[in-house]
Parts: structure tokens; C-alpha cells; sequence
């Protein structure tokens, strides 16, 4: 991450609790290095062990990972960020209009039965993933669904 998209990131970062007492202790590793590590991983789609010695070590960087999804802080950071682009374009945070398109892909024989399906229109047995964009190109919301669900399933769910 530059030193330009810090400044716009590092702002938008959740406070962590333990400077106002609410929680364990400081973290050993700056969240710059932790965030650019999470992205190194998506970016290049490696596996966490294969994380490079220029980063902290992956048990560290996953352990950061995983507390951050499971307070829902990931999806937070998401949204603030996409609510700062609006910003920049000069537009409400909450767009107005969105577009629903899924793609259906192939799962492996170790993906659980119970997390795919057979979409008979394309012939293929596996995952949905079904994308909600705005305007400008930003992903509101993105869901994975087994092969066989529809649209008119996630419009049924008030998606």
C-alpha cells in the first residue's frame, strides 16, 4: 500500500478498544503491515503458510484476519471505503442503483453437498455467486449460493 492510500485507509480503520481501555492489550504488529499482508494473500492467491518473510508471520496475520471478520470489522472497513468513494464522486453513500448478476462456477467433489447444487440451465454442479453492483462499479453485497438458486430466490429474500 502506498503512503498516499494509507493516509485515505488509516482513517477509516476501526479504533481498536484498548486505548480506551476496552479491551486486550496492543496489537505487536502495525495494522499497515497486517492490512498489506491480507491483500498480498488475495492478490496473489496464495495460501496462508506461503505468506513471504517481508510480512509478520502467518499465524499472526490470520489470528488479525479472523478476529476482524468475526467482529464484522472487514465488512465495516468495506463500507467505509466504499462510502468514501461516493464521497469523492460527490454522491450519497447509500447508492441508489444496483445491479443483481451471478455466475455459476464448478465446485470440487470435497466442496459439502450442502453448499452446492446442479444448475441444469448452464450443466454445471457447484457454487453460485451472485453480485450486487452500484453505479459505479462498487460491490455492495456479494452472496454464494449452491448452483441452483435463481435471482428470483434472492428477490423472494429482499435482496
Amino acid at each position: 500500500m502506498s503512503d498516499a492510500e494509507w493516509v485515505l485507509v488509516r482513517d477509516l480503520l476501526p479504533v481498536p478498544g484498548w486505548p480506551a481501555g476496552r479491551g486486550r492489550r496492543p496489537e505487536g504488529y502495525c495494522h499497515r503491515q497486517m492490512i498489506d499482508a491480507i491483500r498480498y494473500l488475495v492478490d496473489n492467491g496464495i495460501k496462508w503458510r506461503a505468506m513471504p518473510c517481508d510480512f509478520p508471520p502467518w499465524p499472526r496475520v490470520y489470528a488479525f484476519f479472523a478476529r476482524w471478520r468475526d467482529a464484522g470489522l472487514i465488512a465495516e472497513l468495506h463500507d467505509r471505503l466504499r462510502g468514501a468513494v461516493h464521497d469523492a464522486e460527490g454522491r450519497d453513500q447509500d447508492p441508489s442503483a444496483a445491479v443483481v448478476d451471478s455466475q455459476s462456477v464448478k465446485a470440487d467433489a470435497t466442496v459439502a453437498l450442502t453448499s452446492r447444487g446442479f444448475d441444469a440451465g448452464k450443466k454445471i454442479n457447484g457454487r453460485k455467486r451472485h453480485l450486487l453492483t452500484d453505479t459505479l462499479g462498487l460491490l455492495p453485497a456479494v452472496l454464494v449460493t449452491p448452483a441452483w438458486w435463481s435471482s428470483r430466490h434472492l428477490r423472494a429474500g429482499g435482496w
